[in-house]
């Protein structure tokens, strides 16, 4: 699958170099004209982007829900999609802790009883 952007470099290098028209360009890659054209117009995020790196960096612990909670307390009208995609694009990852290993000793089975009333139990389910 190729990306919008790759097509419309592809057009415009049809239009350089064949002297192709923009009509027949993206008929060509069956594109339709206003995809050509398009330009997004979301603004930066280049300062949301810096606040959730320094959230992230001053709390490991933190993933990405704690970060847009944190966000929309500080005053931030963000969406936690968004902040989400961000968080993984900056390669913001809380590390998964490790489980802790049990050593691999021997274990030894219980010792059988010798005679009666050595050994008690209590039933912690019937209480």
């Amino acid at each position: 699958m190729v990306s919008p952007q790759a097509k419309r470099e592809a057009v415009s290098m049809l239009m350089t170099e064949r002297d192709y028209g923009v009509t027949r360009a993206c008929g060509l890659l069956q594109i339709s004209r206003s995809l050509y054209r398009y330009r997004s117009r979301w603004p930066s995020c280049a300062a949301l982007c810096e606040r959730i790196a320094q959230i992230a960096h001053a709390k490991r612990r933190y993933g990405y829900r704690r970060i847009y909670v944190r966000l929309r307390r500080e005053g931030w009208a963000v969406n936690r999609k968004r902040v989400y995609r961000l968080y993984r694009e900056a390669g913001l990852l809380v590390r998964r802790r490790k489980r802790k290993r049990i050593s691999f000793v021997e274990r030894k089975p219980l010792p059988k009883p010798t005679a009666a009333n050595l050994s008690w139990s209590m039933d912690f389910v019937s209480d």
